[in-house]
Order: C-alpha cells, then structure tokens, then sequence
C-alpha cells in the first residue's frame, strides 16, 4: 500500500498524530504541494459554488493525512468529527451549507460513515488567507 502524499506543515506542527484507532488531523487549507490554491474571505455577494473546489481541496487534505498515518491492511472506517472553519466576510450565514461541501466529499470516500459530528464556525481569517480550513476526527 502507498502511503498517500502528506500535505506540508506551514509551521512548526504534524498533519496528524494517531492514538490507538484515532487519528486527528490538523487543520487543512486547500493547498496543493505547500501552495495556496484559493483565497479568501468568502465574501456574501458570491455563489456558494464557487467555494465547492476550495472545500473539496481542503477536505482531501485532510483525508490524506489522515491516511498517511494508516498501515498496510488498514483503512479509515468512519469519519467521528469534521470541523470547517469558513473565514467570511461580516454578514455572512451560510457556513453550513459550505460544510455540506466537505460532508459529500467525506460520504463520496465513505459512505454513511462519512458523516459525523459536525461544527461549521465563521472566523475573521485564516492562515495565508485561505478561504476555509478543515479539521477531521476518523477512527480506523
């Protein structure tokens, strides 16, 4: 089994740390190689979809740490937390549904066991300005 690519650290932390079948993630910008794809705020004038590759990027992220963690024979059987930070412009209210992105990538890799627990928070930034970043809990 290869191991999946391991999203790079942008400081002084690990893409994810297991304990027993537990594996928490950090938090994951939609970057590719170490490189911010998107920008943000979410501003409250765009459409939703035009975040849904952001989230996608972000979430995939954190499955690969996830997975980077895992040995052979062993697969990711449920997903216990996912928690999506949206960095949004004020008046903003819509952070659930860009959470409904990272549910249906998570219940595209794993079925029912995909979706969890869930917080959708707002906040005023997020690391290099990304629009959203995205946490997971899965179990193995």
């Amino acid at each position: 089994m290869s191991r999946p690519s391991q999203p790079v650290p942008q400081g002084d932390y690990i893409p994810a740390r297991r304990h027993g079948t537990l594996i928490v993630t950090s938090g994951m910008t939609p970057r590719r190689e170490g490189v911010l794809q998107f920008t943000g705020p979410v501003r409250c004038d765009q459409p939703l979809e035009d975040h849904r590759a952001a989230v996608r990027l972000a979430c995939e992220n954190a499955l690969a740490a996830a997975r980077g963690l895992l040995v052979e024979g062993e697969s990711l059987t449920a997903i216990l937390s996912l928690t999506v930070y949206v960095a949004a412009e004020p008046g903003f209210e819509a952070h659930s549904k860009l959470a409904d992105f990272a549910s249906a990538r998570l219940r595209e890799e794993l079925g029912p066991a995909g979706i969890g627990a869930r917080a959708a928070v707002g906040v005023a930034t997020l690391p290099g300005n990304a629009p959203v970043e995205i946490q997971l809990i899965a179990t193995v």
